[in-house]
């Protein structure tokens, strides 16, 4: 048998730096309601930490959040949160 490292990864040590990609259709609210989202689980989240980017034919945008996680339930209530959204297409 083989060891891989994807089979036992690291525990996360909190608070750590956490990022989050979302992936949704491109429209004017998507970031501002992602970000608000996320501020109801990570009301610290600092300026600067969102950059976005729109696919190649501009029909989708992709999201990438940097935030400081403080503990393994906050990370799981956000992403709980971005997947019951309907505008949200998958989060990373």
């Amino acid at each position: 048998m083989s060891f891989c490292a994807f089979d036992n990864p690291p525990p996360l040590e909190f608070p750590c730096d956490y990022p989050i990609k979302i992936m949704g259709k491109a429209c004017e609210t998507f970031e501002a309601e992602m970000v608000a989202l996320i501020r109801e689980h990570a009301p610290n989240l600092g300026e600067g930490a969102v950059s976005v980017r729109p696919s190649t034919g501009g029909k989708y945008m992709a999201i990438t959040v940097r935030l400081v996680a403080e503990s393994r339930p906050q990370v799981e209530a956000i992403t709980a949160a971005l997947l019951a959204h309907p505008k949200v297409i998958m989060s990373l």
